[in-house]
């Protein structure tokens, strides 16, 4: 397979053309009688809506053609019923198959707090409808976000997003990422693909490594009729994660990128124009950018930062293994913990922490609210939980840790051997903010210097967290609410887990880890916040099964957090 260059690749690449039609009130509106020109096409991946904002929002499809043309020509409308009998405005729009046929239109000088209803249509055809909305003005009583993260296709299906179409009064749907995974048939999560009848196609089997790899990838997602309902329910606000371009990916390379698969940068900027084709998304410093974050103003009640904590600031991720001794894999403490402490390690970068730090010192919100993709609290856990030994042998250290922090909290005299045993903690997720201390701390500083309380979210790692958000010095500085994936494996997977170990499991690390306060180790599913001037309401939910499209909520659990 031929490699670009990132030079090459920026030179041949769509990104040359601008992809997204701008619509102002000013467009005349297309007449139902006077459709020239428009192309037989099939809307096989239904459409979407996106970045809204007081005034405008971003409307999606994928026109295929039905013949071999290059260039297919559509109509867009938008209106104020679900019937279209008051159609506020439509045009005509153009798309090419060097941007895989995906159209995107900016619909913009339209009402706030509006709910519109949207559609294409070709010569021969209509797309289903899509039902969108702007953000309010002013001051609101309520704002109601689904927020979704780590959608395996092979892993099973979509169940969580097919039922999170079902919630009313969506303000927006926040994606943290992992919206594709990149691996081959037969890599991660794909060990039931063909008896489930979701193995990946034999032309996009393989690791994906260029544009066209990309491309079919998230055609394959987008076939999945609960992704559809949910495209089609309300706006999505996305960023991405890792997974849409390679495992632990990091500003300059990534875990699963080696030297035989060609220039990191070349595959990067294949994935993110991939990402800017198939997302409803306004790239928000441009198409040939791989910046993504954004601010979204929810009127005067919520105010929420689009982070990238993974391409363009992350510094390589720290590993264990590289501070062990190779013969007998004593851990260097020290050294480990200098280089994990250096003021100067980053995740976000210079640039995105200044806009950060700027924007939130200029809200007026109540809320703050930090969209993002990995966990930020602290997830110290006692060195001898993943000290080595069988997996399946980590829940028993689990609960013997357990059993040692009752009786000290029960005011039992604990040996100092096993005081030490619960005191000596280390991160267990260098991945996450765990493995970038300084940064975060200068997170916390910005909030607490302003007298902001924070509130995070974050995805990426497949279970459910609540966590209370602490500085060095123990200062509360907000809350964090973590959302489960929709099909990826959880920690119940790696520990090897059953529906009865896991819920002890979780209850256990609870009590062991600080900040934590809530967690789901073994179901999948999606979270609800709520957001009114008094309280923030966070609703997790779990589907009792991804392996068919049958399915049921089995479960919830609710945290009122008051403002």
């Amino acid at each position: 397979m031929k490699q670009l260059s990132r030079r090459q690749f920026l030179k041949s690449s769509a990104f040359t053309a601008t992809t997204i039609a701008i619509s102002t009130s000013l467009s005349a509106c297309i007449s139902r009688d006077d459709r020239p020109n428009l192309s037989i096409v099939n809307f096989n991946y239904g459409v979407a809506s996106g970045d809204p904002s007081s005034s405008s929002v971003i409307l999606w499809t994928h026109a295929e053609p039905q013949d071999k043309s290059q260039v297919v020509n559509i109509q867009w409308e938008l209106a104020s019923d679900s019937a279209f009998k008051d159609v506020v405005r439509s045009g005509l729009i153009k798309t090419k198959q060097n941007q895989d046929f995906t159209a995107k239109v900016d619909v913009q000088e339209l009402s706030p707090a509006t709910q519109y209803y949207y559609r294409f249509i070709g010569a021969q055809m209509t797309s289903p409808t899509g039902i969108t909305r702007t953000l309010p003005q002013g001051s609101i009583e309520q704002v109601k976000l689904v927020v979704v993260s780590c959608s395996n296709y092979p892993a099973g299906y979509f169940n969580a997003y097919q039922d999170a179409a079902q919630i009313k009064d969506i303000d927006a749907v926040l994606h943290l990422g992992d919206y594709i995974y990149e691996y081959p048939m037969g890599g991660y999560a794909t060990d039931k693909a063909n008896e489930i009848g979701r193995a990946l196609a034999e032309d996009n089997a393989t690791e994906l490594l260029n544009l066209e790899d990309y491309r079919k990838r998230y055609a394959l997602y987008r076939s999945d009729k609960g992704l559809q309902a949910l495209h089609a329910a309300a706006p999505f606000i996305v960023v991405w994660d890792d997974h849409e371009v390679c495992n632990d990916t990091y500003k300059n390379g990534a875990e699963n990128h080696n030297a035989g698969e060609g220039d990191f940068f070349a595959r990067r900027a294949a994935a993110i124009q991939a990402y800017y084709e198939w997302l409803p998304i306004r790239p928000p410093y441009g198409e040939q950018k791989p910046e993504i974050y954004r601010s979204f103003e929810f009127g005067s009640l919520l105010s929420l930062y689009m982070l990238d904590t993974r391409l363009i600031g992350r510094d390589k991720q720290l590993s264990y293994q590289d501070y062990r001794d190779t013969k007998t894999q004593q851990l260097d403490v020290n050294s480990f913990l200098t280089d994990l402490n250096k003021p100067q390690r980053t995740l976000m970068g210079k640039t995105q922490f200044s806009w950060l730090e700027k924007a939130v010192s200029q809200s007026t919100s109540q809320w703050q609210m930090l969209g993002q993709q990995v966990l930020m609290a602290k997830m110290l856990i006692p060195a001898e939980v993943f000290a080595g030994g069988e997996l399946v042998q980590t829940a028993q250290r689990i609960a013997a840790l357990k059993t040692l922090k009752d009786q000290l909290d029960a005011g039992g005299n604990l040996s100092k051997a096993d005081r030490t045993r619960l005191a000596s903690v280390m991160p267990y997720n260098l991945d996450a903010w765990d493995g970038y201390p300084a940064e975060r701390e200068a997170v916390y500083a910005l909030f607490k210097t302003l007298n902001k309380p924070l509130v995070v979210l974050a995805g990426d790692t497949h279970n459910a967290w609540y966590s209370k958000l602490k500085d060095k010095d123990g200062y509360p500085i907000g809350v964090q609410f973590a959302t489960p994936g929709i099909t990826s494996p959880g920690m119940e997977t790696y520990l090897k887990l059953d529906d009865n170990s896991a819920p002890k499991v979780a209850s256990d690390l609870t009590a062991l880890i600080d900040e934590l306060e809530y967690c789901n180790l073994h179901q999948r599913g999606y979270l609800v916040v709520t957001v009114t001037p008094q309280n923030m309401l966070a609703e997790w939910r779990f589907v009792d099964n991804i392996l068919s499209e049958d399915y049921r909520i089995i479960d919830s659990y609710q945290l009122n957090k008051q403002a």
